[in-house]
């Protein structure tokens, strides 16, 4: 396609996006709610940092009973606007809390608290995250009667480390999807504006910890489950190095595929929660991470990538851009050299980031077909949406359009995936090295209104290049633009250098004022 031809679509898809907006916003800009504000003198606890919040409980400022009570009765006001609850265990997480409240007042050694760094701090994780007791359903109509055995070991892990379940989340049917919707528990409403999705797969989560209602919220990211809600509601939230953390009882997983592009992450309020928390579930595997790694910014050499070219993608808005721009000033001002300012940074890769994870989609051992019906037999795309115009399927519409993409639409030609896959790795990995990262957008766009997606259903691909490439990211709010809604770009490194994500995010967070609540303050 020609240069000129690329600006003529580019101005059309401007503008057909825009036409998108304006139409959607004439429906969910009418009737959207608030959440309710959050009482300091009751709640105010909620605003701080899990890291904070332990070390209160183990001074005895605070008592692990009042902690969780305080998350139950926050996510009580603001579930009726967000719904993000798939299913409780108040009763059983108050009774846990009380159980440390007395093991912390009959005296723990330094070493029994440092085997539970996390001890009396509540938790919550999506419900594809298998906890003992709990349903565990994925959204799906067939598997509405499931409940898990076990814990997954993500969730094993958290336990071990003095965490407590208070409840499971809602999700996207299958997690397929860039909405948290299902026909199991409803959707999920973003609290910035409930016309608009927090995102998926672990929008629930974001929403909940946008409203100061989870104080630990476990995740899991494939295609940007973790960024993308993280993006929408204004949180933190990080995508450590694929394959150092166990996924075993996550939908249908062992916990042995190493070679996957899923990592499980966090989302939260506070930037310093996400490498401690990283380390509990990577376990034996942290140190590779080097999440203690004392990073000096004077080494740190910056690229950033202003827009993809693919074609399929919507373009990047100019809120976006300008956040982008924002970031590079005041990174040139107040930490690099002139030897060292931020560069821009381009392959033809990034020109079919939707192309290159399709491909390594299928590498992945989950067969969507198959476990549309709980693994007995397999679901057809075409029948499936014949039975949709006729109200007689099980499953959204988003999953039949996923099931018709993998069943009848051409695959990615594998050896070409595969030689630019790696073209862009050697490239972005030999500038990168162990002391540089990428600044690059989010996505084209700050949340969009329920359901617009399925007008531009590959704009997650700036998330998914990067799983892709098997990268660390940080997700990093950025303040809001003009209609409130959270701006944000990812830091990405190469494979094993976490902490130069989480270190740039920490900057960012304090030249840009952090995480951005959805809710109102009262005194």
């Amino acid at each position: 396609m020609s240069k000129l031809c690329k600006v003529i679509f580019l101005y059309i898809r401007l503008a057909f996006d825009l036409m998108i907006d304006g139409i959607f916003s004439l429906i969910f800009n009418r009737n959207y709610k608030t959440v309710p504000p959050l009482d300091l003198k009751k709640h105010g606890m909620l605003t701080e940092s899990a890291l904070t919040l332990a070390k209160k409980i183990r001074q005895k400022e605070l008592k692990s009973e009042e902690l969780v009570r305080a998350v139950i009765e926050r996510i009580k006001e603001v579930n009726p606007v967000i719904n993000a609850i798939a299913m409780d265990r108040y009763e059983a997480a108050l009774a846990e809390a009380k159980e440390v409240d007395a093991l912390i007042a009959q005296g723990l050694s330094d070493e029994e608290f440092n085997k539970k760094p996390f001890l009396g701090v509540p938790f919550t994780t999506k419900e594809s995250q298998a906890v003992k007791g709990m349903p565990f359903t994925i959204g799906l109509i067939c598997r509405r009667n499931e409940v898990a055995t076990e814990d997954s070991e993500a969730v094993k892990r958290l336990k071990d480390a003095g965490a407590i379940v208070v409840a499971s989340t809602n999700l996207p049917e299958m997690l397929v999807w860039q909405e948290t919707r299902n026909p199991v528990y409803g959707m999920t409403n973003n609290p910035h504006h409930t016309g608009r999705t927090p995102g998926g797969s672990s929008g629930a989560e974001a929403a909940l910890t946008a409203s100061c209602a989870s104080v630990i919220s476990l995740c899991s990211d494939l295609g940007g489950s973790t960024r993308m809600p993280a993006f929408y509601c204004g949180m933190f939230g990080h995508h450590p190095t694929p394959g150092n953390t166990n996924l075993r009882g996550i939908v249908f997983r062992t916990g042995e595929d190493q070679e996957t592009m899923v990592s499980l992450g966090f989302i939260s309020k506070h930037v310093e929660d996400l490498g401690p928390l990283t380390k509990i579930i990577a376990g034996e595997k942290a140190p590779l991470l080097k999440l203690d790694r004392n990073v000096d910014f004077k080494d740190i050499k910056f690229y950033y990538l202003e827009r993809s070219q693919d074609m399929l993608l919507s373009s990047v808005r100019a809120d976006l851009k300008g956040a982008m721009k924002n970031v590079i000033t005041r990174i040139s001002q107040n930490i690099t050299t002139t030897e060292n300012a931020p560069e821009p940074y381009y392959h033809r890769g990034f020109n079919h980031m939707y192309s290159i994870w399709k491909h390594w989609m299928t590498k992945e051992p989950e067969h969507l077909p198959s476990l549309c019906t709980n693994n007995k037999g397999e679901a057809n795309g075409i029948i499936e949406l014949l039975k949709k115009m006729m109200c007689m399927s099980q499953y959204c519409l988003f999953t039949i359009v996923r099931l018709i993409e993998e069943q009848c639409l051409p695959k990615v030609d594998p050896e070409w995936a595969e030689k630019i896959s790696k073209e862009l790795k050697e490239d972005l990995f030999s500038k990168l090295g162990d002391n540089g990262v990428l600044l690059m957008p989010s996505a084209p766009q700050p949340a969009p209104y329920h359901y617009s997606c399925f007008l531009r259903p590959y704009n997650f691909a700036y998330w998914a290049i990067v799983n892709a490439l098997k990268c660390p990211a940080t997700q990093v709010p950025l303040g809001v633009n003009a209609q409130g809604l959270p701006l944000g770009i990812q830091v990405v490194a190469a494979p094993y250098n976490d902490a130069l994500c989480l270190a740039v995010a920490k900057y960012l967070s304090k030249e840009f004022g952090g995480s951005i609540k959805a809710c109102k303050y009262k005194s």
